[in-house]
C-alpha cells in the first residue's frame, strides 16, 4: 500500500464523520442559502476545525460561492474543497525537503505524543534519501526516553550520542555536534525533554542547547519541528500556542490520524498557528511517516 493509500486510509474516520454530514447537508438542501451555510458551519466546528478556523472557512466559503455565482449544493463541496486546501498551505512550504541539508532538527513536544516514534521514523526518511543521520538523546529527564531512542536508532540503522539520565541536554548536544562535523553528518535530529512544566525552565534548556548548535555547527540549517497527536483535537492548537510562545516553531509533526475521527485539526493549526504540517504519521510502521501535502491531504479526506 502506498502512503496515499494510507493516508486515505488513515483519514477514514474524519472523512466518514465529516464528509458524510456535509453530503447528507447537501443532499438535504435545493439551493443555497444561509440555512445552508449555518448548518455547514455546525459540522466544521464539530470536526475540529475550531472556532477561528470555520469562521475563516466560512467568510472564504460565501465570498467563493458568490465570485462562482453557485446555485447548486454539490458545487459549495468543490469549493469548501478549494478553501480548505487555500488554508492548509497558511503557514507557507510544508513538505520538509529531504535534500536541504546539513540540517539540525530539534524535536519538542510533551509526553506521550509519539515524539521518539516521530524521530525514529524521520531518521529512516532522511536515511532513504541518502543522507548520513545522527540522533542525540536529548530527553535526559527520563531514562526510559534515553533506552526508546536508542532502540529507534537501531531500527533506522543510523547512530546515536547518549549520556546517563539526568545529564545536561546542552551537553549531550554538544558531544553530538562534535560527532556531527567528525562524522560528516548530513542531519543531526535531536530529542528534547517531553515536559512543559514551567515555561521559563523550558525557554532557558532550549535557549542554550541552541546557543551550543550555533557555536558548534554554525553552517548548519535550523528545523524545530512539535510533535502533535491529533487525537487529542483542540488541545494539540494549545500546547502548539504554548510552545510557540518560548521557541520559534519551523514546523509540526502530527501522528496518529489514523485514530482520530477529528482530521479537521490540521486545518485548525495550519490556518490559525501559520505553521505548517511538515510530517504525518497514519501507523506505527516505520514507514508509516511521510511529507505532509495539502494537496493529498484534501484528496484523501474529500475522495
Amino acid at each position: 500500500m502506498g502512503f496515499f493509500d494510507k493516508l486515505k486510509s488513515g483519514l477514514a474516520k474524519t472523512r466518514d464523520s465529516f464528509i458524510g454530514k456535509i453530503d447528507t447537508v447537501l443532499a438535504g438542501f435545493g439551493k443555497v442559502d444561509e440555512d445552508l451555510f449555518e448548518e455547514l458551519e455546525d459540522i466544521l466546528i464539530t470536526s475540529d476545525f475550531g472556532i477561528q478556523t470555520t469562521e475563516k472557512v466560512m467568510e472564504g466559503l460565501r465570498k467563493r460561492v458568490k465570485e462562482n455565482r453557485a446555485t447548486d449544493p454539490e458545487q459549495v463541496k468543490e469549493l469548501l474543497k478549494k478553501e480548505i486546501e487555500e488554508l492548509l498551505t497558511a503557514g507557507g512550504q510544508s513538505e520538509l525537503d529531504f535534500n536541504d541539508t546539513p540540517v539540525v532538527i530539534t524535536v519538542i513536544g510533551v509526553n506521550g505524543v509519539g515524539k521518539t516514534t516521530s524521530i525514529g521514523k524521520m531518521a529512516n526518511l532522511y536515511k532513504k534519501a541518502g543522507k548520513k543521520v545522527l540522533l542525540a538523546a536529548g530527553d535526559t529527564f527520563r531514562a526510559a526516553a534515553i533506552d526508546q531512542l536508542d532502540i529507534w536508532a537501531q531500527r533506522a540503522g543510523v547512530d546515536i550520542i547518549k549520556q546517563n539520565e539526568g545529564s545536561d541536554p546542552a551537553a549531550v548536544l554538544y558531544d553530538a555536534c562534535h560527532a556531527a562535523k567528525a562524522r560528516n553528518c548530513d542531519v543531526l535530529i535531536c530529542d528534547t525533554a517531553g515536559r512543559l512544566h514551567n515555561k521559563k525552565n523550558l525557554m532557558d534548556e532550549l535557549s542554550k542547547m541552541s546557543r551550543v548548535v550555533d557555536r558548534e555547527l554554525p553552517g548548519y540549517k535550523r528545523e524545530t519541528l512539535m510533535v502533535l497527536d491529533s487525537t487529542t483535537g483542540q488541545n494539540a492548537v494549545n500546547q502548539a500556542k504554548a510552545f510557540s510562545e518560548v521557541t520559534d516553531l519551523t514546523g509540526i509533526i502530527l501522528t496518529k490520524l489514523d485514530g482520530t475521527s477529528k482530521g479537521g485539526i490540521i486545518v485548525s493549526i495550519c490556518s490559525d498557528m501559520e505553521i505548517p504540517v511538515r510530517l504525518v504519521g497514519v501507523g506505527e510502521g516505520m514507514e508509516d511517516m511521510q511529507s505532509f501535502t495539502a494537496k493529498d491531504y484534501v484528496k484523501a479526506l474529500f475522495e
